[in-house]
């Protein structure tokens, strides 16, 4: 009998990368002119929320893309990845980098599964040669941000995706691998065969250490 195909889904920020890539894009903001204090301070808000796992993803999504209304995509792409060569390619974590090539030498499909955009993890997963990317997606029209998330791919969204995109490529979840440092994402974490916990935040180690599920510092 022929084995399911497997992936190895990872996650982003505090995982391949070992800092929050928000954290990061709202510095090269404000060194820019472009973000001030205030606008630093709600940031760092939404991600004690985060860590804590009482996040409004939805209301929090709707506010930070008020930002980006009217903006071309296209420069805002060029100017993301300007961004990524500074500030996140250095962040890379050395044992996400060795992970994603030990997954793909042992026949997982290596899949980047974050709640962020194409605009930032797209250069990360070109880096890593990882083909497929299941993130969140914003609204864009003739050419310009309208402001709105067409597809959050946050908490069960998460799993939403994976499944969805498995169905389409053949793969099992169910016999596949899922690295993540979120409580958030614990509805994934219980669906995949074996759930590996990176960097954790607080709740998370402790439902790991309740779940019997390793722990790994990755830097």
């Amino acid at each position: 009998m022929t084995a399911p195909a497997r992936a190895a889904f990872f996650d982003v920020d505090e995982t391949l990368v070992r800092v929050n890539t928000g954290r990061l894009y709202v510095r090269w903001r404000r060194r820019r002119g472009e973000a001030g204090v205030r606008e630093l301070a709600r940031f760092g808000r939404w991600l004690t929320w985060y860590s804590l796992g009482v996040l409004n993803a939805e209301d929090v999504t709707r506010k930070a893309l008020e930002a980006l209304e009217g903006l071309d995509e296209a420069t805002f792409r060029t100017e993301l990845r300007g961004w990524y060569d500074e500030w996140v390619r250095p962040e890379i974590a050395a044992a996400g980098r060795t992970e994603v090539a030990r997954r793909r030498e042992a026949g997982f499909a290596p899949v980047i599964l974050s709640a962020s955009t194409p605009h930032a993890v797209g250069p990360l997963a070109e880096e890593l040669g990882i083909e497929h990317v299941l993130c969140s997606r914003l609204e864009v029209q003739d050419g310009r941000f309208t402001g709105r998330c067409s597809e959050l791919c946050y908490g069960a969204g998460k799993l939403r995706a994976a499944a969805r995109w498995a169905e389409a490529h053949g793969v099992d979840v169910g016999a596949s691998a899922f690295y993540t440092d979120s409580i958030s994402d614990l509805p994934m974490l219980e669906a995949v065969a074996e759930p590996r916990v990176i960097n954790p935040d607080l709740r998370l180690r402790r439902a790991a250490r309740r779940k019997g599920w390793p722990v790994e510092r990755w830097r």
